[in-house]
């Protein structure tokens, strides 16, 4: 009995330990001006007030410490819905860099190498073609022969010569439409693998590893993540990643006791707010992430909290591990945020990240050694090792000429630091 009183215990005692990811502070315990943090307010509150965004959620995260963490505006404009800390936000990009993370989780147990064909695993891929010659008028092309196969590491650094559907060169558009390829997100009814593999026949826009071309690369590795692990990719990303961080508001689509939380899509077109409708991407319903679908898309699928992304991000900081639970080592955090691309002069970018290198340190108040990227609706992140901070804007709009929020909530958010 009394072994079963200490068991419940200690086992009481450790989930409590591991639930707590983040500690709530004031932002001078954590290294922060309160003061000028209040420009961040200002900058955010303008904005809304403006109608150039209808609502955001910021988080910073320094030391482990929560500094900041507002909400901003109405989650629901027409109903006056006010705004929560822990709404679920459509993070689209956002997805490529957790999907990354489940290849290097496999590529640690051996299940392929990075230079491998990834016509290996996926036929389909065998024999690749450069788009020559298009023709606008029925989307017909002819292609010759590339003279080299891509590898998983050219689908991790968007080198392949993917490009993407809906959003990439007006060619492509064309070619992965006539096709049925999907640009990813809100294709609810298709299946991964069936995109994937007619993906693999149609033409590349340059030679592998030529340049970098941002596309459906992580799709693709999505899908392969599906054939080294046995499980679809919602599963695998549930139950190695989700589950053990405690990520529990991140889905490719959400829980119905979930729909509530989840952000209104708006547009943000001819600068007035209004409710997106299914003219984005590819005519996709903009509510997708409260549909039950069977498309999981690893680039661009996922909704999330700015808190849940933040613990992921805290795992790379903490070189692998959160909370006593190791995902990868320390080494591979370290190849994933190694320069990939310095040979072909693009810009900096690792095994899923953007990063702050010394060739591009100069355009940021960031610290070198930094990692980032952001959503197509307006989301960004970036996590500083140096500084040991996290920092994340989540705001869901649509065709809307304030992207920069990103850039200068990383200037607010460098001229308040203290210590």
């Amino acid at each position: 009995m009394l072994r079963c009183i200490l068991f419940f215990l200690i086992t009481s005692v450790t989930l409590s330990v591991q639930a707590q990811v983040f500690v709530q502070a004031k932002p001078e315990a954590a290294g922060f001006s309160a003061e000028r943090l209040k420009r961040i307010d200002a900058m955010v509150s303008d904005l809304i007030a403006k109608q150039g965004i209808p609502e955001a959620v910021v988080l910073l995260v320094r030391n482990g410490k929560i500094a900041y963490h507002q909400a901003y505006g109405f989650s629901n404009l027409e109903a006056k819905k006010a705004m929560q800390k822990d709404n679920i936000f459509r993070i689209a990009s956002q997805t490529k860099a957790i999907t990354s993370l489940a290849v290097m989780m496999l590529w640690e147990e051996g299940k392929f190498l990075l230079d491998e064909p990834v016509s290996k695993y996926i036929p389909e891929f065998k024999n690749p073609a450069v788009l020559k010659t298009f023709n606008a008028a029925d989307s017909s092309f002819v292609a010759e022969p590339a003279n080299k196969e891509i590898t998983i590491r050219q689908l991790l650094t968007h080198t392949s010569g993917i490009d993407y559907a809906a959003i990439g060169s007006k060619e492509f558009k064309a070619i992965y439409a006539k096709a049925g390829v999907p640009s990813g997100i809100g294709n609810d009814k298709d299946v991964l693998a069936d995109k994937m593999k007619i993906l693999g026949g149609l033409p590349l826009k340059h030679i592998p590893g030529e340049r970098f071309t941002y596309g459906l690369n992580t799709d693709v590795l999505g899908y392969l993540v599906e054939i080294w692990s046995g499980m679809p990719l919602d599963e695998f990303l549930r139950k190695r990643i989700f589950e053990p961080l405690g990520m529990n508001d991140t889905w490719f689509y959400l829980p119905g006791e979930k729909h509530a939380r989840l952000v209104p899509l708006y547009s943000g077109r001819d600068g007035k707010l209004q409710k997106a409708t299914n003219n984005m991407y590819d005519k996709v319903d903009p509510d997708y992430p409260k549909l039950k679908g069977s498309y999981f898309s690893g680039g661009a699928g996922l909704s999330s909290t700015v808190e849940d992304y933040a613990k992921f991000l805290q795992l790379f900081l903490n070189y692998g591990q959160l909370n006593g639970v190791r995902l990868i080592s320390r080494k591979t955090v370290e190849l994933m945020l190694t320069n990939q691309v310095a040979a072909i002069n693009a810009s900096p970018f690792g095994l899923g990240f953007g990063l702050e290198t010394t060739s591009n340190d100069h355009t940021s108040v960031v610290s070198l050694g930094s990692f980032s990227w952001g959503g197509a609706f307006n989301t960004h992140y970036w996590a500083d090792p140096k500084e040991k901070l996290i920092g994340l804007i989540f705001t869901n709009i649509y065709e809307t000429a304030h992207w920069s929020i990103g850039e200068k909530f990383k200037v607010l958010t460098y001229q308040a630091i203290t210590d």
